[in-house]
C-alpha cells in the first residue's frame, strides 16, 4: 500500500499546478485529457474496490498463479481499457477529480484495513489484461497503474500550451 500512497502523492503534485482548463485540455484528437486520465484512475480503484469486497464475501479460497504485475507500470506495450473504465468527455475540476480520487482511495483502505495480508493472498478475482490476481495483487497493481498514467500525465504536460 505504500507505494500506492507515494505514486497517488507524486500524481497530486504533479497536477496541482495545472488550471481546470489545462486539466481538461485534449492535446491530441483520440487521446484523453489529464482530467480523463484521472477519472480513469477512479474508475479502476471504483472497480477495484468493488471486486475485492465480493471477493472478501466469497466462502473458501482459490489460490492463483503469481503474476508480474510490477509491469503494469511499462508503457512501452499499449492496453485499451475496457469500456466500462472508459472516462466521460465532460469538463471536471480539479477539486471534483481529487474528491472522486480521495473516496475512491478512502474506500480502498476501510476495503483492506483489518484484512491479513494470508487472506487477501488466498482469494483471488479475475483480471481482463493478467487473469486471475490474487486480491494482495489488486492491491498492489493500482499503485502500479497509477504509476503508468503518471508517465502519461507527464506527456501531455509537455504538449499542453
Amino acid at each position: 500500500m505504500q507505494n500506492n500512497i507515494k505514486v497517488r502523492e507524486l500524481i497530486w503534485e504533479s497536477v496541482s499546478e495545472l488550471s481546470d482548463d489545462q486539466l481538461n485540455k485534449v492535446v491530441e484528437e483520440g487521446k484523453w485529457s489529464i482530467a480523463q486520465v484521472l477519472e480513469h484512475l477512479y474508475l479502476i480503484e471504483k472497480m477495484a474496490v468493488e471486486g475485492i469486497q465480493k471477493a472478501l464475501e466469497r466462502s473458501g479460497v482459490n489460490p492463483v498463479k503469481l503474476r508480474r504485475i510490477h509491469l503494469a507500470a511499462d508503457r512501452s506495450y499499449k492496453v485499451q481499457a475496457p469500456e466500462n473504465l472508459l472516462p466521460s468527455a465532460e469538463f471536471q475540476t480539479l477539486k471534483q477529480l481529487k474528491n472522486k480520487l480521495d473516496t475512491s482511495r478512502e474506500s480502498l483502505f476501510k476495503c483492506v484495513d483489518g484484512i491479513s495480508i494470508e487472506t487477501l493472498d488466498e482469494k483471488s478475482m479475475p483480471h481482463p489484461v493478467y487473469g486471475a490476481l490474487t486480491l494482495s495483487q489488486w492491491v498492489s497493481l493500482i499503485g502500479y497503474h497509477e504509476q503508468r498514467h503518471l508517465g502519461k500525465i507527464e506527456e501531455i504536460k509537455e504538449l499542453l500550451v
